[in-house]
């Protein structure tokens, strides 16, 4: 049985653990390597079977005998099923463009031991054992279009594109997404197709650059840089490994995981597998860094100073133990507090999160769940401020409640539980919802 398996470490960590992450520019391009190894001798027939659970298109293809094969560019992939000279019904080839989400993978498992969420089955036809490459995504973020056209709006591929890659981003240094702290810019896709979280801290801390440093004023030195003319070609190539600067190790970097071979790092993966990807992490969840919360709600691990558009966080209180109200800098790993996103404020030159910028369009993979809008109906106390008329119930809006005055004595309601009086004078604490895990922002774009 060939598999690779999802992205999702099963082995007994917290979810703050490195192996919970989701696909980037390495894993698509695994895939795609494991997709054309896997199917290469294989031939397909039948229909193409969708989980009845899972809400993208239907791939309306049928073919007797056809071959798959796949390429990946950035955090996409492309399949296209070929059909074989003679093959009935006759038609021509069909290509889907595949983004794994946060759990997306791809499996080949014989048809009658099928994966739990397989959502996008394809099986080969007699003779032989009949099997199934299966596209897998646990938590249903993955997504396929039909067509085989890339996403719009996104970049040059990291990996495969590195010359128009490069390009791209000095040549829009003037957009505002470079207004915004690097480790943010880092992760839009319409310049930097392929980065995600655990790539953008390997690469910053590779040349100590704060993740929260402002992206242009990291870049725009790069327009300057060329390599004297005198050098010879071999003295160029060496002084460019020998001292990359940014843009180049968001080639170079991804292509060291690609390196690693393996099957992946997920549960059907040996030990021995994820091993060797654990052990080239130098600061991505690795004991004695730091970590914060982008705006984005995604954790960056740096080490030193953060940079000066980092959030703020609240001072230690008095007596040498650092209490922290809403949280802390996490470090050494997990089990420590960070700052929410709501949570965190943002110093002058940085976006509030509440706000959101014009220039940042958010991917479906880019999204972050926003708290519940407030209340905007004064309250009792303020209207009595104002001079503003009672307002009584019939003149309230739909869906909002009369706010009581706080001094004004609790008159229970008919058929509604009383309300117990507080045994002290502070509130209870309301419970907050652990964050939801964003759908890449990678993407402040397309996604």
């Amino acid at each position: 049985m060939h598999t690779w398996p999802n992205l999702l470490s099963s082995s007994p960590t917290g979810p703050g653990h490195p192996s919970h992450r989701m696909p980037e520019g390495p894993e698509l391009h695994l895939a795609s390597d494991f997709v054309n190894e896997a199917c290469r001798e294989l031939v397909f027939g039948g229909c193409v079977e969708k989980s009845p659970v899972s809400r993208n298109p239907e791939v309306p293809f049928e073919s007797s005998a056809y071959h798959i094969s796949a390429l990946a560019r950035g955090k996409e992939l492309r399949l296209t099923l070929s059909p074989l000279p003679g093959a009935q019904p006759p038609r021509g080839p069909l290509a889907l463009v595949f983004r794994f989400g946060m759990t997306g993978s791809f499996q080949l498992v014989p048809s009658d031991a099928l994966p739990p969420h397989a959502h996008l089955r394809f099986y080969t036809a007699p003779p032989g054992p009949r099997l199934a490459l299966c596209f897998v995504d646990i938590r249903r973020f993955g997504h396929w279009d039909l067509g085989g056209k890339w996403q719009p709006g996104r970049g040059p591929c990291v990996l495969l594109e590195y010359e128009q890659f490069r390009e791209n981003v000095l040549r829009n240094l003037a957009d505002k997404a470079f207004d915004r702290p690097i480790c943010e810019a880092l992760l839009d896709q319409r310049f930097f197709n392929g980065i995600g979280n655990y790539l953008r801290a390997e690469i910053l801390y590779r040349l100590r650059i704060p993740p929260f440093e402002k992206a242009r004023t990291v870049l725009e030195a790069l327009q300057q840089r060329r390599p004297s003319p005198e050098l010879t070609l071999s003295q160029k190539i060496r002084a460019k490994l020998q001292n990359p600067d940014l843009l180049e190790l968001c080639h170079s970097v991804p292509k060291e995981v690609v390196q690693l071979g393996g099957k992946g790092y997920g549960p059907e993966s040996t030990e021995e597998d994820f091993a060797a990807f654990r052990a080239w992490l130098r600061c991505y969840g690795t004991p004695g860094m730091s970590s914060l919360r982008d705006r984005h709600g995604r954790t960056i691990w740096f080490q030193g100073d953060p940079g000066p558009l980092a959030p703020k966080v609240p001072t230690p209180t008095l007596g040498g133990t650092p209490e922290w109200e809403h949280g802390s800098l996490e470090k050494g790993g997990c089990g420590h507090k960070t700052l929410q996103p709501h949570q965190q404020q943002y110093p002058a030159g940085g976006k509030s999160r509440k706000k959101k910028s014009k220039g940042a369009q958010r991917g479906p993979e880019d999204q972050v769940e926003n708290p519940p809008p407030p209340n905007k109906a004064p309250s009792r106390t303020r209207r009595a401020r104002r001079g503003l008329p009672e307002q009584t119930a019939a003149q309230q809006p739909e869906g909002t409640s009369l706010q009581r005055d706080p001094e004004a004595p609790c008159v229970p309601e008919k058929g509604k539980r009383r309300r117990q009086p507080a045994t002290s004078g502070r509130r209870r604490p309301q419970k907050i919802k652990a964050d939801t895990p964003s759908l890449e922002p990678e993407e402040t774009s397309a996604s």
